[in-house]
């Protein structure tokens, strides 16, 4: 009876395990290869980053193989493909390349064409049209092409203009107007393109709360990093308490850190703040500070001369003049100070003496320059 039975049980077994492989050989069978895309057309990607941002458009890229492709291959407007969701009652756009959704990946939340789109990777879908075109956004990034599309998943949908372009064989995502928080993408194939603009509409906070970040740790007990940090602030016009404090924590007692680059960073917050007093009394103790090079005087100088204010600019380089006599750049500044309050004759005298000192041949170019200039009685400035 018990022999019977430890047999049965064994024959149980056994059919499981047949059938678990039969199953695995099955899974295995259907797995997929590793071959080329289908119709072989290349997987591309593209990154461009905005400041801290960054998007990434992930594409299969098609031929143009001496086929007519606006209006036939890709027909204008929106297209029955006969499968899956794509029917007469919903019609699809085009995928805008081949194979697998082309996809976008933002870091952070952006703007496309002036509408915000959250971070987050999206599925790319095109309406061509002879006059405008519709970019979608969907919220379905893993789809093979538009077969799977539907309106109600759409995340965004801008409407631009597609301008002709160079030819291009293999179709392409590449970035242009690249500055610190906005570029244009475009996708270019044949002789069209069709652009659109992505903006970080708060780029700067980004880099504002990224400095705060790290001026809890290590690099927040370099005074080098507080005068970049400072520098910044100051050229935006943003944050600017917050960027005298980093400053303070190095030039006020107990630290009482005396560098140039320091004073001088503090001075250019307090003038983005518009403490004009304050500003030069920082600046006219940088100037006397012993690391003060005859360039970075000089330059204080030049800066005033932007500001129209030509006769503090004099006193300026009349400092840097006394500290560094035998200086080419600042027989230069006293030049530029005697140019700024209209004095070109003893403008001249400088220029030239500077001329005879200078070494670097560059230098010695800008100089002459200068120097015939004076000599027609012109400005340097």
């Amino acid at each position: 009876m018990k022999l019977t039975l430890s047999i049965t049980i064994m024959k149980q077994r056994l059919q499981s395990a047949i059938i678990a492989v039969g199953l695995l050989t099955s899974i295995i069978s259907w797995s997929q290869m590793t071959l080329p895309p289908s119709g072989n057309n290349q997987k591309s990607e593209v990154t461009q980053y905005m400041g801290i941002a960054k998007v990434t458009i992930t594409y299969s890229s098609p031929d143009v193989a001496g086929r007519e492709i606006w209006g036939k291959l890709v027909p204008y407007g929106l297209t029955n493909l006969n499968f899956a969701k794509s029917t007469e009652q919903n019609p699809s756009p085009w995928r805008a390349g081949a194979n697998e959704n082309t996809t976008v990946m933002f870091s952070h939340d952006v703007q496309v064409e002036g509408k915000p789109l959250k971070a987050g990777t999206y599925g790319i879908h095109m309406i061509p049209g002879h006059e405008e075109w519709v970019v979608i956004f969907s919220n379905t990034s893993t789809a093979w092409g538009s077969f799977f599309y539907t309106p109600s998943e759409d995340a965004l949908r801008v409407t631009v203009k597609p301008v002709a372009s160079e030819f291009t064989e293999f179709l392409t995502f590449d970035f242009t107007d690249r500055v610190q928080n906005s570029c244009t993408a475009r996708m270019k194939w044949e002789k069209l393109a069709v652009p659109f603009k992505i903006s970080v509409p708060n780029g700067d906070d980004l880099y504002i709360s990224k400095l705060r970040e790290e001026f809890l740790g290590s690099k927040g007990f370099a005074w080098q990093n507080a005068v970049a940090a400072s520098n910044f602030c100051a050229t935006k016009k943003i944050n600017l308490e917050e960027a005298l404090g980093w400053l303070n924590a190095f030039t006020n007692p107990p630290r009482s850190v005396k560098y140039f680059p320091l004073y001088n960073s503090k001075g250019n917050v307090l003038t983005a703040m518009g403490k004009k007093e304050d500003a030069d009394a920082v600046m006219k103790e940088a100037i006397n500070l012993p690391d003060a090079t005859a360039g970075q005087i000089v330059n204080y100088g030049r800066n005033l001369i932007t500001q129209t204010r030509p006769k503090e600019a004099m006193v300026v380089f009349e400092a840097g003049y006394k500290r560094y006599p035998t200086a080419s750049v600042a027989l230069m500044g006293m030049a530029r100070g005697y140019s700024a309050n209209g004095d070109n004759k003893k403008a001249l005298k400088f220029a030239q003496d500077a001329l005879k000192l200078e070494t670097d041949p560059n230098a010695k170019t800008a100089i002459d320059g200068m120097v015939k200039k004076l000599e027609k009685g012109e400005a340097i400035n």
